[in-house]
C-alpha cells in the first residue's frame, strides 16, 4: 500500500531573509578589540557622511524588512551605550553604528524540510468540510543553522491540498525572560547539570520563591554568604545557575502578524547552532483548554537537548527546558491528551527505537521502556516516530520513520492501543513511503521524513520533507492505511 502524492509543494526560497546582530571576529577578545575599534571609525564620519550612509543603509534593509530603524538602534545599543565623553549617540549615529553590527540571515538559505501539521487557530472563511492548517518548517540557512518557520494551507473539500502564499517581510519576536517554578529548575539542576554545584545549588535553590525570574535568581545569588559566593570553587556553578534559568525564555509575535511571516530562530547558549525538528500537537487538557505544544531539539554545535514550546494561538510561545530519564534524545512527540492522568510522549531512548516516556507536569519525564524496535530490512538503522500520535478510533496512529540501507529513511506506521499505548497493536512490514526517482536527489539525499500529520475526513495527510530540501505532501485513506498495517503477534520478537 502507497501514499497519493498531491502537486502542494513548498521550495526553499533563499529571499525569506531576517536581521541578526553581527560580531565581526571569531574570538572573544579580538572580537571585543574589534568591535571598538569599528565604532570608533562610525564616530569619526562627518555629518553629511553618516546621513548618507544611515539613509543607504535604511534603503537597502527596507526592500526585505519591517521597521529598519529599530532594529538598527536596537543593535546599536547591544554594543554601546553612549561615548566616551558620556554623550549619547546621535540618530544618524546609532543607525550607522547599528548597521556595522547587522547582516542579513537566510533562514531557508540551505534546505527546508520536515514539517508538523496542525488545525489552525483561524477557521474563517471556510467552507463545508474544508480544513485550514499550520505547517510548521524547519528552515535550514547559513551554517546549517535551524530554525522554526511556518506556512498554511487548506484541505479542500475535493481532497486536495493547496498552500497559502508565504507573507514577507519575516518577522522576529520580541523575546523576554521565562517563568521558572523551583521543583522544575532542581530538576534540571540534578538532572546532569548539577554536578560539581554541591552546596551552592542547594543554598541558592533555597533561597528562591516558589515562582521565580532570572531577577529573583541574581537576588538569591547576591543574599548567599560572602564567604560561600566568594570560594573560587563558586564561580562556575554559579555562572551555570544563571545560564539555565536564562534558557526560559518567551516569545511573542503581533497577533495580527501572518502565521507564515512568524520566524523563532535560537535564542539561548545551548540553541546556538540551531532548533530542530518542531513535532507539534494541539492539546487538549482535562478541563477542555486547548493548547499548541512542540518538543524540539537544542542543538549548540556540540549536545542536544529536548526542549518544549508550549502556546495558546501560535503567536505567544514560551520555551522551557525538559528534564528526567525521558528526556535525553531526539524525537520526542507528545500525546495530544492526558492518559490516566499523565502526560505521555514517544521517545527515542537509546536511539534505534521507539520509547514510551511519562510525566506529572509535561516537564520532567521518566523514561518507561521500549515500545517498538526495528524489525524490518527497511528499519535496520533505526526507528522513530514522525510525529505525535493520533486518535483514531482503532487506536493510536503513529507515523514512523525508518533508516535503512544506503542512509535511506522511509516512512512507516505502528498502531498503539488506546488504553495502553505501551502495546503495539498493528504495524506495516512494508514503507508506506521511500525515496524513488527524483526524490531521492536533495541536501541530504534518500530522505523522507514527517514531524507529524493530520486526519480529515477519514484521510491522513502527511506533508514530508523530501531530501531536506522541499516540502511535498501525500495522503492515504485510513480504510486503505488500516489494511496495510498487519497484526502484530503477541510473542513479536524485539530487538534489544
Amino acid at each position: 500500500m502507497s501514499l497519493t502524492a498531491h502537486d502542494a509543494v513548498l521550495e526553499h526560497d533563499r529571499s525569506r531573509v531576517v536581521t541578526r546582530l553581527f560580531l565581526p571576529g571569531e574570538d572573544p577578545a579580538s572580537s571585543e578589540a574589534r568591535t571598538e575599534s569599528i565604532v570608533e571609525r562610525v564616530l569619526a564620519l562627518s555629518a553629511d557622511e553618516l546621513a548618507a550612509t544611515a539613509q543607504q543603509a535604511v534603503a537597502e534593509f527596507s526592500s526585505h524588512h519591517g521597521d529598519v530603524p529599530a532594529t538598527l538602534i536596537a543593535h546599536a545599543e547591544a554594543v554601546v551605550d553612549g561615548r566616551a565623553d558620556g554623550t549619547t549617540l546621535s540618530r544618524d549615529q546609532q543607525l550607522v553604528v547599528g548597521s556595522v553590527f547587522t547582516a542579513d540571515f537566510a533562514v531557508e538559505g540551505a534546505a527546508l524540510c520536515n514539517p508538523s501539521t496542525v488545525v489552525h487557530p483561524s477557521q474563517e472563511g471556510l467552507g463545508a468540510d474544508e480544513l485550514r492548517v499550520a505547517v510548521s518548517l524547519r528552515c535550514i540557512g547559513e551554517g546549517h543553522i535551524s530554525s522554526i518557520g511556518f506556512a498554511d494551507a487548506v484541505i479542500g473539500a475535493d481532497s486536495t491540498w493547496t498552500f497559502g502564499d508565504r507573507a514577507q517581510p519575516l518577522l522576529r519576536p520580541r523575546v523576554a525572560e521565562g517563568q521558572w517554578t523551583r521543583s522544575h529548575f532542581a530538576h534540571v539542576v540534578a538532572d546532569g547539570d548539577g554536578a560539581g554545584m554541591g552546596d551552592i545549588a542547594h543554598a541558592v535553590l533555597a533561597a528562591l520563591p516558589e515562582r521565580f525570574h532570572h531577577g529573583d535568581m541574581e537576588i538569591a545569588i547576591a543574599g548567599l554568604p560572602y564567604t560561600l559566593a566568594m570560594r573560587p570553587s563558586s564561580v562556575g556553578p554559579l555562572q551555570r545557575l544563571r545560564e539555565i534559568c536564562l534558557s526560559a525564555y518567551s516569545a511573542t509575535f503581533p497577533p495580527a502578524s501572518p502565521l507564515s511571516a512568524r520566524t523563532l530562530m535560537p535564542v539561548t547558549p545551548e540553541e546556538d547552532r540551531g532548533v530542530e525538528d518542531a513535532r507539534f500537537v494541539r492539546f487538549t487538557d482535562e478541563d477542555g483548554v486547548v493548547t499548541y505544544r512542540a518538543t524540539y531539539t537544542a542543538y549548540d554545535g556540540r549536545n542536544i537537548a529536548p526542549r518544549l514550546l508550549t502556546s495558546p494561538d501560535l503567536a505567544e510561545f514560551a520555551f522551557h527546558r525538559l528534564s528526567g530519564t525521558g528526556a535525553h534524545n531526539k524525537g520526542m512527540a507528545l500525546f495530544p491528551r492526558l492518559i490516566g492522568g499523565r502526560h505521555l510522549a514517544l521517545t527515542r531512548v537509546g536511539g534505534e527505537e521507539i520509547s514510551l516516556a511519562s510525566s506529572e507536569d509535561g516537564l520532567v519525564w521518566t523514561d518507561l521502556g521500549a515500545v517498538c524496535a526495528p524489525r524490518e530490512p527497511w528499519e535496520l538503522i533505526q526507528l522513530g516516530n514522525c510525529g505525535s500520535p493520533i486518535e483514531t478510533p482503532e487506536g493510536w496512529l503513529v507515523l514512523t520513520h525508518g533508516v535503512g540501507p544506503l542512509r535511506t529513511y522511509a516512512l512507516g506506521a505502528v498502531l498503539l492501543d488506546l488504553d495502553d499505548p505501551s502495546r503495539v497493536i498493528r504495524r506495516t512490514r512494508t514503507p508506506l513511503l521511500r525515496p524513488e526517482g527524483e526524490m531521492v536527489k536533495g541536501y541530504v539525499p534518500r530522505v523522507v521524513y514527517s514531524c507529524g500529520g493530520i486526519v480529515h475526513r477519514d484521510t491522513l495527510w502527511i506533508p514530508v520533507g523530501v531530501g531536506d530540501s522541499r516540502i511535498r505532501v501525500f495522503s492515504i485513506s485510513l480504510g486503505d492505511l488500516s489494511s496495510a498495517l498487519e497484526q502484530e503477534p503477541a510473542t513479536a520478537t524485539r530487538v534489544a
